[in-house]
């Protein structure tokens, strides 16, 4: 193992000595990496094959409590978790204390998870302009009250709940600290932060000085960090420049579930890396989209959700234009076949082409809020009526 690895900040650090376990509640998780829950993504098919990889805890796609206590279909679709897959892990959003522990309630007393996080850290528009995800913690007594009775309903079950947040809403108000801190006094088992804002977005560089930041303040239980880890040695290097207790990779693995393998070699200090070939990523390819008519129950279905995932794992290989634009309209696995079959499978791994940022960025973006939502830390009388209202029904992202 080299003495330094370099952030995605450009600047060397330390490498990082070998984690201990991670302990979420009861939970042991032998390598400290937490797969983040991506709408569209995380899914059954994608999270056997990131197991299948590497040891680590893999979070199922988002759900909304209000979704959830309503017994949406697709909710319980999400959350139908394989029967090797332990611990079964939900996220779950929502903006009312109520319809949150209901939830909470609902998939503790029919035994359908075993760890529960709640979504602090969602930046997308449908979400915080009815004061949800990123921007909720601004109301101080609504994020306590969401968590205390997220923690209260899963406690006599034996459930640990996690809170995975951002920054705040813009660098004008920030709120990760006291949010942590609060979730600490509630009764959480571990808090993750992304270190961007909402405003952020996905763009720039993540800041890892927030994470260090909320690791010297949180004592109690976990801090996990979260932004910008493209590779195993970005992991280690987080861990040595913030001290965090573990890692969550959202991005880093789309089209690389191999990733979790490396970042296994990496925390038990193994310089081991997966650097497949064309050949091996297509097999893999292959194997993903099976694993996605599986859970689907519908080729034409799956292949379309497959589309997605072509440009993330062909990154950094050379494809040509036309044959990624078929690609990217795939509709069935023959069609896969016959595609995956002209690509030209003796290439070798290209290095730190095919690594770094997935997909876009994109810039940021001046967060979309409720009116008069920075008037005030509070929640007023007008707020709180809205709140049922606001439990969208539908995925966030």
């Amino acid at each position: 193992m080299p003495e330094t690895t370099t952030t995605p900040h450009g600047t060397p650090q330390p490498g990082s000595a070998v984690l201990p376990p991670l302990r979420i509640g009861p939970i042991t998780v032998d390598t400290p990496v937490v797969l983040a829950p991506m709408a569209g993504v995380t899914n059954a098919a994608f999270r056997r094959l990131c197991r299948e990889s590497g040891a680590g805890l893999y979070v199922a796609e988002m759900l909304t409590s209000r979704a959830l206590v309503e017994r949406s279909p697709e909710s319980f679709r999400i959350i139908a978790f394989e029967p090797d897959e332990v611990p079964r892990s939900v996220q779950i959003y929502g903006v009312d204390p109520a319809t949150v522990g209901a939830a909470v309630r609902l998939l503790v007393e029919e035994d359908r998870a075993d760890h529960i996080d709640l979504n602090f850290g969602c930046p997308v528009p449908k979400v915080t302009r009815r004061g949800g995800g990123a921007v909720l913690p601004w109301k101080r007594d609504l994020f306590a009250g969401i968590v205390r009775a997220a923690v209260d309903a899963a406690q006599p079950h034996g459930v640990p709940v996690t809170v995975k947040m951002r920054k705040g809403i813009d660098e004008d108000h920030l709120t990760y600290v006291e949010a942590g801190l609060t979730a600490q006094d509630a009764g959480v088992a571990a808090v993750a932060l992304h270190g961007r804002t909402a405003a952020d977005y996905y763009s720039g560089t993540a800041d890892w000085d927030a994470i260090a930041t909320l690791k010297q303040a949180v004592t109690d239980i976990p801090v996990l960090g979260n932004g910008d880890i493209w590779s195993a040695e970005d992991a280690l290097a987080m861990v040595a420049h913030t001290g965090c207790d573990g890692v969550v990779v959202g991005r880093g693995c789309q089209g690389r579930p191999w990733l979790f393998a490396d970042l296994a070699a990496a925390f038990a200090g193994s310089d081991e890396r997966i650097r497949p070939g064309l050949a091996d990523v297509a097999r893999v390819m292959r194997r993903h989209a099976e694993l996605m008519v599986d859970h689907f129950g519908e080729e034409s279905k799956a292949l379309r959700e497959m589309r997605k995932h072509m440009a993330w794992y062909l990154k950094g290989y050379v494809v040509g234009g036309e044959l990624r634009a078929q690609l990217g309209l795939v509709s069935s696995l023959a069609e896969l076949d016959d595609l995956l079959a002209r690509l030209d499978l003796d290439q070798p791994y290209p290095g730190d082409a095919a690594e770094g940022p997935r997909g876009r960025a994109g810039s940021p973006k001046r967060p979309i809020l409720p009116y008069g939502w920075l008037d005030s830390r509070e929640l007023s009388d007008d707020f709180r009526r809205d709140l049922h209202e606001a439990e969208l029904s539908v995925s966030g992202g």
